[in-house]
């Protein structure tokens, strides 16, 4: 007979990482896909056990995403990023968080070789982190490895239209589908994507048009970012929509101003340091 408590506490006292839970169940890759054409899917970045604590009771999906080469690390597009930085902030968020499906992005170089390599990375991912699936960018090149994936016990997430790990091929950030031709490869991707079994499919920086027809002829649900309202969700980089950056794409919206909030608090804290009017006499410990 086990001898372990049935159950487990937390000591909240010592630890800012370790909140108690709440009593809920986190979401599976099978309750994501059943939204489809249902109640609108709320998804957002997350890289940082604090962030994903503040973030999870309000989101379905929380998606480690490989922009945190640009947000945590500052470098120029996100083609720099490493398995190991996105092992490390996957297993970060996974334990800041007890609702949400965490997703985390495979790397530009982790998959496009071969679709062994895609399942040794994408299997890495999963073990370290705790993550519910993988997302990875392409769409009919990449169809037959999400297939692999998939029939191997490895859910993954979609991402078509504007794909910034090939920002070297497109040449920018610009808005995807302006050309009809352009505009058909992008339905005839995510259709690929689609019946390849991803459960769920990123439409990033597209035509609305483009973005509605894809919503009704796919089985999966899509995830909008620069794309429609129709989509059956909505993801944002979480630092963009709290004001964290002067500079963000036109599709953003900012909610706060946090970046003033930072600015003002850092301020004030300096004031006080060289006035010597903090700490008081009540933050100094006693002698």
């Amino acid at each position: 007979m086990s001898t372990l408590p049935k159950t487990l506490t937390f000591d909240t006292s010592t630890s800012r990482a370790n909140p108690t839970p709440q009593p809920m169940k986190r979401l599976t890759v099978p309750r994501i896909r059943q939204r489809k054409g249902g109640e609108p899917i709320v998804m957002l970045t997350a890289y940082t056990v604090r962030m994903a604590q503040l973030l999870d009771p309000h989101c379905d999906m929380l998606l480690v995403g490989d922009s945190l080469g640009q947000v945590i690390y500052g470098l120029p597009h996100t083609v720099g990023v490493t398995m190991e930085m996105m092992a490390l902030h996957g297993a970060a968020v996974v334990r800041g968080s007890y609702h949400a499906a965490v997703i985390v992005d495979m790397p530009f170089g982790s998959y496009e070789a071969s679709q062994e390599q895609a399942f040794t990375n994408a299997a890495r991912l999963l073990k370290e982190t705790g993550a519910a699936a993988v997302k990875l960018e392409g769409g009919r090149a990449l169809a037959p490895t999400i297939e692999f994936l998939t029939q191997r016990g490895i859910p993954v997430m979609g991402h078509v239209g504007l794909t910034p790990q090939a920002v070297n091929i497109l040449g920018g950030y610009g808005v995807r589908g302006k050309s009809d031709e352009e505009a058909r490869s992008i339905v005839e991707d995510s259709v690929a994507v689609s019946q390849a079994g991803a459960f769920s499919l990123v439409i990033e920086g597209v035509l609305e048009s483009i973005a509605i027809e894809v919503t009704n002829k796919v089985a999966c649900p899509t995830i909008g970012i620069g794309a429609s309202a129709q989509c059956d969700g909505q993801v944002l980089v979480t630092e963009d929509m709290l004001g964290m950056f002067e500079r963000v794409p036109k599709f953003v919206k900012r909610y706060q101003d946090m970046a003033g909030v930072v600015d003002g608090a850092v301020r004030e804290y300096a004031d006080q340091v060289r006035s010597r009017s903090f700490p008081t006499e009540d933050q100094i410990y006693a002698g």
